[in-house]
């Protein structure tokens, strides 16, 4: 059976539940003993060739454009990209032949979903966000499936084949193990732990709030920050002389990146999450049914990020900070507020759990199978 994976857009919000439904995929295959799943990924960019090469997953380099909100030059040069990537997906798609293609949408799914559409190949789409994306909000019409995270965005979707599922989240995030956090991170025990996450690229806002409250805060809280691989000069620079005189620079953990197992620790130990409000973030903390606040991106496209969070937000998960309300005293303010709030925390946890569907993987890899089967 050969299953293609389309979209992408750059950021790991597209990227990671894809590989989450291809490690489903294998489980199902192994458990059923289904014959072997050849499993390819086409985007305009492979995002973590690592992963991919791990997973054994075949990347078909298909080029795309992103129509620009704003006017720029590239209204004339993205046309022309567009079309070529429609040219060369139909020719690859028509060579391939998938059984069925699964779409997390975005720009780079375009070409191949036209492709799949002209050739007749059943297509399984999954929007992640509470507003879809105008990919998938197009090709909801006519795929053979369309799955959900957030119950809001069903009323964009007309087709009789929608499910709500939530949203793929890496079982290798999930568990953790407190001793092996307290000795990886250095931590002290009894001492609240607060988990800084800004998405695949890092958030330099969220950055900067954080930098800024560092004195204050880590006199009563230890902070585990991902940066983002282009912040991390930065943020060891800044704290470096924030922090040179402080007794409790100790306290202050910045990482570039955390991988699965670090990030699946740095969870287990954390009291509470400070983190954009991607869908995939969302789904995250929730399976760790940790407190949060969220910090939506301002400029996200159909402000899914904002609407994300506050669909999160009214079934009670979390706090919301706009970004323009975003002052290092609010934050800090907002993260006591919370940690200081026991009844406030177990409401959080319990929304949390209700909130996670954490076989959303699962059920998207036995409908892919179901489709491959019987087409």
């Amino acid at each position: 059976m050969k299953i293609l994976f389309a979209g992408g857009g750059g950021t790991g919000g597209h990227f990671y539940p894809i590989i989450a439904v291809a490690r489903a995929l294998r489980d199902i295959a192994e458990r059923e003993h289904i014959i072997a799943i050849d499993m390819f990924f086409a985007a305009d960019n492979m995002f973590d060739e690592n992963i991919l090469s791990e997973e054994g997953i075949h990347f078909i380099n298909i080029p795309s454009g992103k129509i620009p909100r704003y006017a720029s030059l590239h209204f004339i040069v993205t046309p022309f990209k567009i079309l070529l990537g429609i040219m060369i997906a139909f020719w690859k798609l028509y060579i391939l032949l998938p059984d069925v293609i699964f779409s997390k949408g975005g720009y780079s799914a375009f070409p191949i979903l036209v492709g799949a559409r002209i050739l007749r190949i059943p297509v399984i789409i999954h929007e992640s966000d509470s507003i879809p994306g105008k990919v998938n909000t197009w090709s909801g019409k006519w795929a053979r499936r369309v799955a959900i995270s957030f119950s809001e965005s069903s009323v964009f979707f007309k087709n009789i084949n929608i499910a709500l599922i939530g949203n793929p989240i890496r079982h290798q995030v999930v568990g953790g193990n407190l001793s092996e956090a307290l000795d990886e991170f250095e931590l002290e025990e009894n001492i609240p732990v607060i988990l800084i996450l800004g998405g695949s690229q890092g958030a330099e806002i969220i950055n900067e709030s954080i930098l800024d409250i560092l004195t204050d805060a880590l006199s009563r809280y230890q902070i585990i920050h991902q940066t983002g691989k282009n912040n991390i000069d930065d943020a060891l620079g800044r704290s470096g002389i924030v922090l040179e005189k402080s007794e409790f620079k100790h306290r202050y953990h910045p990482y570039a990146f955390l991988g699965e197992s670090d990030l699946r620790n740095a969870a287990r130990a954390a009291s509470i999450v400070v983190s954009r409000a991607g869908s995939g973030s969302i789904f995250e903390l929730a399976a760790w049914r940790l407190p949060a606040i969220l910090i939506p991106l301002e400029s996200s496209a159909q402000d899914h990020q904002r609407e994300n969070a506050y669909a999160y937000a009214h079934f009670g998960g979390c706090d919301v900070i706009e970004e323009t309300n975003l002052k290092p005293h609010i934050l800090l303010s907002t993260i006591d507020k919370i940690l200081n709030d026991p009844q406030k925390i177990q409401k959080m946890k319990l929304a949390a759990q209700e909130f996670a569907k954490l076989d959303a993987a699962e059920k998207i890899a036995e409908e892919i199978i179901k489709l491959g089967i019987h087409e």
